[in-house]
């Protein structure tokens, strides 16, 4: 697609939405609040901003506010407000005077944010532990989100990944036509590197005429040792290490295609 010559700002708003998932199973009690203290720390308010602010710098985006919160019993969330050009330090408001109403603050989050929640929880007697990290990357204007796909694969260790992709609204041309989008793009799957995906199965739910796309990954290597937590393979029986391979298995494939399936 050639380059637009556009009348005044950019309107189009880029949004990838993902949920990340890491699984894993811990045999008592124990091990499983051992395991949300563990996760819950690795992936705090803190490490998350990292992560996010990186993830600016890779789009191109400038960060306007940061705010973060780590919950209890577990768990955590950070905003980031983001914009495409440089912000001149001499316009950024210090004065004492009353901030944005509570509508002004939401619509602007609507145009361009970044933001992670995180779910970590277990299976109250099954041993399954599910950690669940919830990405939004939303722009208003040329950078593009998909930019940061690969970093955030990367750096958040999935087993299963589900992506939606959409632009919305419409950006005018010199001529006064309006653009939908903005750019080529008929997979999210055409922006991870090969490496990504040789490691994934992959599937495709896209509406094209809509510009919304939508991918789902699951690893394919499985090693049950990668799968443990605070126990090696060594200290189970075979039959404990074909249970429990079933039930990581079984987890895994409910959450990809997003149904439960029946008990064998």
């Amino acid at each position: 697609m050639h380059k637009l010559k556009l009348h005044g700002f950019n309107n189009l708003t880029k949004s990838l939405s993902f949920c990340i998932y890491d699984i894993c199973y811990a045999k008592s009690q124990a091990d499983r609040d051992s395991y949300i203290a563990y996760i819950d720390e690795q992936y705090n308010a803190n490490r998350l901003t990292e992560i996010l602010c990186e993830t600016c710098s890779i789009i191109g985006a400038n960060i306007l506010n940061i705010a973060r919160q780590d919950y209890e019993p577990q768990g955590a969330s950070v905003t980031i407000l983001v914009s495409e050009e440089p912000i001149d330090p001499k316009n950024v408001d210090n004065t004492e005077n009353p901030g944005p109403l509570p509508d002004s603050v939401v619509a602007h989050l609507d145009k361009s944010h970044i933001c992670v929640h995180t779910y970590p929880e277990s299976h109250p007697d099954g041993g399954i532990c599910t950690f669940r990290a919830d990405i939004e990357v939303s722009t208003c204007g040329v950078i593009s989100p998909l930019k940061a796909l690969n970093y955030l694969i990367h750096e958040l260790e999935s087993d299963i990944v589900t992506m939606d992709y959409r632009v919305r609204g419409f950006t005018r041309d010199v001529n006064g036509v309006k653009h939908y989008i903005d750019h080529e793009i008929s997979s999210i799957q055409n922006y991870m590197t090969e490496e990504v995906q040789s490691q994934y199965y992959m599937m495709d739910v896209n509406i094209y005429q809509e510009n919304l796309f939508h991918t789902k990954m699951m690893l394919k290597r499985f090693d049950l040792n990668d799968y443990l937590f605070n126990t090696t393979p060594e200290q189970l029986s075979e039959t404990e290490k074909q249970e429990i391979t079933h039930l990581l298995k079984k987890e895994i494939q409910e959450i990809y295609y997003g149904r439960n399936l029946p008990v064998i």
